[in-house]
């Protein structure tokens, strides 16, 4: 895959995750990167991690439900680094397990603030530097559960859902502007968001989770942020709108 030096990327949950290791991989690929995420800690560990190998990279505290916050967050990747080429919408939470029935709609407000709203929030000061560049590469985080249903997950299945058909509606404004506009579909991976639901503690739902795969296993964050880094890259010129799934051939049930 080739170089991102001389690159510039934003990655939104950048703290821990898949976030963190996608932020990681895009400074060892050469790119300078700005960490963005409520957790302070964390981005500024990740910060800490890129620089202490040699990489260039920045922190900033980014609510995305806050329209205001993600202009700042591109601002600071233009203020720093005088542009901004790639861009991971990864920040997300899991959300109330809880059938619809039960599920309390201030809960359900959240999730979709920060899974759905929080991407649009992010795309519109993203795509307008870009498009003012003239070309740059956006990731969205989606899920497997944005193209199939999971019982008492309700929140999280439609936030993800409109996630996709919010990535295609910005890969077709922008056909024609070079920038490209992609999500991810992660299945199950190994990460402290998954851990927080029990998922990878609890060796009998572990066990449950990995048979959901054709590989029998979950995934590494490591392999979605590879996944995210080629769509990116110049080796992906002619994809845009796509959904491209990094699960274990979950989907090929």
């Amino acid at each position: 895959m080739g170089s991102f030096i001389d690159r510039v990327a934003v990655v939104t949950g950048g703290g821990s995750g898949i976030g963190e290791t996608t932020a990681i991989e895009f400074a060892e690929r050469g790119a300078s990167v700005v960490v963005a995420d409520v957790d302070i800690e964390g981005g500024e560990a990740t910060v800490e991690a890129i620089e202490d190998a040699g990489g260039d990279a920045r922190f900033v505290e980014t609510d995305v439900t806050d329209p205001e916050a993600t202009r700042g967050m591109v601002d600071v990747a233009v203020d720093a680094y005088g542009r901004l080429d790639f861009a991971f919408n990864n920040a997300g939470i899991g959300g109330a397990q809880t059938p619809i029935t039960d599920y309390d709609p201030d809960d359900w407000q959240t999730v979709i603030d920060v899974n759905l709203v929080g991407v649009f929030n992010c795309l519109k000061p993203e795509i307008e530097q870009m498009q003012a560049q003239g070309g740059g590469a956006v990731v969205n985080n989606s899920s497997i559960l944005g193209q199939v249903g999971f019982a008492s997950s309700s929140g999280y299945v439609a936030a993800k859902h409109g996630l996709l058909g919010l990535t295609k509606t910005a890969a077709l404004e922008n056909g024609e502007t070079g920038v490209r506009i992609n999500a991810v579909c992660p299945g199950f991976i190994e990460t402290p968001l998954l851990d927080s639901g029990g998922i990878t503690s609890d060796p009998e739902m572990r066990k449950q989770i990995e048979g959901l795969h054709a590989m029998n296993r979950l995934g590494t964050p490591q392999e979605v942020a590879d996944a995210v880094c080629w769509l990116c890259s110049d080796e992906a010129s002619f994809v845009t709108g796509e959904a491209l799934g990094v699960e274990g051939g979950y989907l090929s049930r």
